[in-house]
Order: structure tokens, then C-alpha cells, then sequence
């Protein structure tokens, strides 16, 4: 009789052991679907995250017709773009600055003479006193990239002439930034003394602000340009054909 109660308990022990593996097994299993179903997402939770990254990384894109080379941020008003075109437009000033100086000859100025081509060969100061003269000198020194020398010195000689004290202040500011600043891509080359004079000047600006800067060019463009534009293809070749529109006009004069 004992031996059938314990072989009962012990069979009721192992019913109780397996039912309690099996629920800890169904727990454990369902803690994991859990936990995988957490990590996985529902498939409108996986789709709205994939949207967030998706709209977030279109974002940019929206503005990049908006940016600049510096500017990564896409912000819709690049201050760089702004930037951009004021310099385009100081450029743009420059230029109109430059062709006003001298300005192509009008239809009705005559071409110069044989006698003044030679005079040019001679004397730099006749050359420099020559609107005609000026323009073949500025194309010559165009060739050598150095034309602005002699833009800087027209301006000199124009601000001389001027005496309405705005039109003044706004010249002399203008050939500065032109012709003296450092940052400018058309900056003389002068001497120190000769800069700290200007930026002298520069506090009361007057007609002769740029005075000593002026004879200073002068002297470099006649001791080192002008020997070789008068040895040049450009010199000669007008001096040629001057000579030849003369020798021809007078044979047609001739009875």
C-alpha cells in the first residue's frame, strides 16, 4: 500500500515538474515574441520611421539650388550669393570706369600724322600728351599686362581737373580701391613712402591726393615700358603704315 502512495506522489511530482517546465518554456516564449516584436515594429511603424529618415534626408535637396560652395546649411538666403554679386558689381563699375578713360576715337578724328608717330619714338612725353598716342600705348602695355599703369595715372590726371568736394571724396576713393588697395587685382606697385603718404591723404581727400603716386608710375611706365614700345611690332607697323598712307597721298596730289 505504501508503495503504490509513492509511486502516486511520484508521478504527481512529475506532472507538477513538467506542467511548470512547460509554463516557464510558454513564458520564456512569449517574452521573446515580445521582445522581438518590439524590435521589429509593427509594418505602419517600420514604414513611418523609414518616412521620417526618408523626408529628413530630401530635405537639403529642397534648398540646394539656393546654395553656394561654402554654404552646406542650404539656408534659403545665402548671404555668400549676396556676397557674390556685390562683387560682380564693383567689377562691372570698374570696367565702365576703365573704358571711359579712353574712350575709341570718333569717326570724325582724323588718324595721326607721320611726323607725330615719329615724335612718339622720341619723346614719351609727347606721347603721353597724345589721345591717340595713349591709346596705342594702352594697347601695348595691354600685351604685357600691365595696362594699369597707365589707367591709374588717367585717373590721377582726371581727379586733378575735379573740384566739387563729393566728386572728389568718391574719386579718390575710387582709385584706391582700383589702384592702391592691396586686395585690388590691378594694385600699383609703389613704394612704402609713397603709400603712407597716400593714406595720409586719404583722411582729407583733395585733386592731389595721389600726386607723388602718380609721378611715380609716370617715371616707371618711361623707363621701363617706353624703350620697348618703341621697339616693338606695334610701333613700327603703325609707323610703317603711316608712312606709306603719306608717301601714297602725296604721289595722288602730284599733277
Amino acid at each position: 500500500m505504501r508503495k503504490r502512495q509513492s509511486s502516486v506522489g511520484g508521478l504527481t511530482a512529475a506532472t507538477s515538474t513538467t506542467t511548470t517546465t512547460t509554463a516557464t518554456a510558454a513564458t520564456t516564449t512569449t517574452t521573446a515574441t515580445t521582445t522581438t516584436g518590439t524590435r521589429e515594429g509593427s509594418p505602419d511603424t517600420r514604414a513611418t520611421a523609414r518616412g521620417s529618415r526618408t523626408v529628413h534626408r530630401g530635405a537639403p535637396q529642397q534648398g540646394a539650388a539656393n546654395t553656394c560652395c561654402f554654404c552646406w546649411c542650404c539656408c534659403c538666403s545665402c548671404s555668400c550669393l549676396a556676397i557674390r554679386n556685390r562683387e560682380e558689381e564693383d567689377v562691372g563699375r570698374r570696367t565702365s570706369r576703365d573704358t571711359k578713360l579712353e574712350s575709341i576715337p570718333s569717326p570724325g578724328e582724323s588718324a595721326p600724322s607721320p611726323e607725330e608717330v615719329r615724335a612718339w619714338g622720341r619723346s614719351f612725353d609727347r606721347l603721353m600728351r597724345s589721345a591717340a598716342g595713349r591709346r596705342v600705348f594702352r594697347e601695348f602695355l595691354r600685351s604685357e599686362f600691365s595696362e594699369e599703369n597707365l589707367l591709374f595715372w588717367l585717373s590721377c590726371e582726371e581727379l586733378t581737373h575735379e573740384s566739387d568736394p563729393a566728386a572728389i571724396e568718391e574719386r579718390a576713393r575710387n582709385i584706391y580701391e582700383d589702384y592702391i588697395s592691396i586686395l585690388s587685382p590691378k594694385e600699383v606697385s609703389l613704394d612704402s613712402r609713397v603709400r603712407e603718404v597716400i593714406n595720409r591723404n586719404m583722411l582729407e581727400p583733395t585733386p592731389h591726393a595721389f600726386d607723388d603716386a602718380q609721378l611715380q608710375i609716370y617715371t616707371l611706365m618711361h623707363r621701363d615700358s617706353y624703350p620697348r614700345f618703341i621697339n616693338s611690332v606695334l610701333y613700327k607697323s603703325l609707323l610703317n603704315s603711316t608712312r606709306a598712307s603719306s608717301t601714297a597721298g602725296s604721289s595722288l596730289s602730284e599733277p
